[in-house]
């Protein structure tokens, strides 16, 4: 009896123990209103998604990305508009699984997640619990708890984030297929930029909004292989003194990218510092040093740095491996993680056959051009360089293009002397041919890539070229040229 007192005892003072460390993490438990006003105002187009299906399905939502993306700030948004429909505010717990507290002493992190499930399932009564779970891939063995209380089908909506740096976060997910619905959320793009900047014009928005539904019916006929003339020509083109504003916010973006943190800090030093510290150090040295158990994360290094030098550029891993003078298999090694955790994108070469052919050659992206620019040290004199521009413009596109829900394949073509930036796999028998064009002047033998590449595909529909001037939109050369804000505003 006295051993089952003890017990009773240890185990009052573990929920003590918990209650008091979830109060911390859940202000709006006492007071909701002074919670929603420290939160931005400003919404990313993903918040409306999760909210919709909050309510609207039965699975686990998850939202990955990189570090210091927004992913947190998104999920307290959630929580807010939770408070805003009288959601009862014990009803809304938020834990995040980097506390400190839970290396305490006597601080069980398989305990704390046991407790929030049992107290859900307790005042199951009076309504589901919306249970929101930040940076879980550090709790070992995660996706095993979750899985065990939505097969149970405890009362709990559950919405859970992990960072994209972490690959042993992804292969825990596996586990979990059907039961969770995920979301990447990556660095704002540029039109979330542009809403972000202009947040406070309320007529201005409504213009980008705008050209942003307008283009809404170019993007379906993309889809088709009709033409889609008549949905280009209705795309709205501003007037000049929005002209004016969107170039000059695409030269901030081309410097500050997409990371919201960065752009308050107050030097240019100060967030390349920052981007550098928290975007490729940490992920190289400690999230990859950690999962992949790297004994040298110096030659990984040096082999991102040989991407960042020309994004664009096209490699074979055999040349890559000349030019790091790193062996071939550390190359095949580091490709994958360095793509999983969003410092690298990589595009195939596109082949006419069923068959893809892993190796070969191949062209790099980044998830952030501001990346390169603090790893590499570069301040505003590269907007000057007029051959990089035009590779940042391609690496701008390639990030549209790879988000969009019309993209099934993304390739690039090159056959002899012949280039097409990017060929779209639309559909089964469509293949749409986009050439990223960012130079005061082009000349019909600019397309020759795209006319041969048409002349060789019959699924190819009419070639889109995205230019830097406003003057070139519309019919150029049998293609149709779209200046580079437009085309980037119309995705979303």
């Amino acid at each position: 009896m006295y051993i089952q007192i003890i017990k009773n005892v240890k185990k009052l003072t573990s929920m003590k123990n918990f209650e008091n460390i979830l109060a911390a993490f859940n202000p709006w438990w006492k007071d909701p209103a002074d919670f929603q006003k420290l939160l931005p105002e400003f919404r990313r187009p993903l918040f409306n998604t999760l909210v919709n299906e909050l309510f609207s399905i039965p699975q686990i939502l998850g939202v990955t990305g990189p570090r210091r993306v927004g992913k947190s700030t998104l999920l307290r948004q959630v929580i807010a508009y939770l408070l805003e429909q009288n959601v009862n505010p014990e009803k809304i717990i938020y834990y995040s699984f980097d506390d400190p507290a839970l290396y305490a002493r006597g601080i069980s992190a398989s305990d704390l997640i046991d407790h929030l499930f049992t107290k859900a399932q307790k005042e199951k009564s009076s309504g589901e619990t919306f249970l929101f779970l930040d940076e879980i891939q550090r709790l070992e063995r995660w996706e095993l708890y979750l899985k065990k209380y939505y097969d149970l089908k405890y009362p709990v909506r559950i919405i859970i984030s992990g960072s994209a740096s972490s690959p042993i976060f992804k292969k825990s997910r596996e586990s979990l297929l059907g039961r969770v619905k995920d979301y990447h959320l990556l660095p704002f793009s540029f039109r979330e930029f542009v809403l972000y900047n202009l947040r406070e014009d309320q007529e201005k928005l409504q213009i980008i909004s705008s050209i942003h539904e307008s283009g809404a019916d170019l993007l379906k006929k993309f889809n088709s292989d009709g033409d889609y003339s008549d949905a280009a020509a209705s795309v709205r083109i501003p007037e000049g003194d929005i002209r004016n504003l969107l170039d000059k916010l695409l030269k901030e973006y081309f410097l500050d990218g997409g990371f919201p943190e960065v752009w308050a800090l107050p030097s240019w030093f100060a967030k390349q510092e920052y981007l550098y510290d928290n975007q490729v150090k940490k992920v190289i040295y400690e999230d990859l040093v950690l999962a992949a158990e790297f004994r040298k994360p110096e030659l990984l290094k040096r082999f991102y740095i040989s991407v960042l030098e020309a994004p664009g550029k096209e490699y074979s891993v055999s040349s890559v491996s000349r030019e790091t003078d790193i062996n071939q298999q550390q190359i095949e090694k580091y490709l994958p993680l360095l793509e999983m955790t969003d410092l690298i994108y990589r595009l195939p070469k596109y082949r006419s056959g069923p068959l893809r052919v892993r190796k070969g050659m191949m062209k790099f992206y980044l998830v952030d051009l501001a990346l390169r620019n603090a790893t590499l040290r570069l301040d505003d004199t590269l907007l000057s360089e007029n051959s990089m521009m035009g590779l940042y413009a391609e690496n701008l596109v390639y990030l549209a293009l790879k988000k969009w829900r019309g993209t099934i394949q993304l390739d690039y073509f090159r056959e002899k002397d012949y280039e097409v930036d990017f060929v779209i796999h639309t559909s089964p028998n469509v293949l749409l041919p986009v050439e990223v064009k960012y130079r005061n002047n082009f000349d019909k033998a600019s397309v020759k890539g795209l006319n041969y590449f048409c002349n060789q595909n019959p699924k190819a529909i009419r070639p889109v070229i995205v230019t830097k001037n406003w003057s070139d939109h519309g019919d150029k050369y049998g293609c149709h040229a779209i200046p580079l804000p437009l085309f980037l505003l119309i995705f979303d």
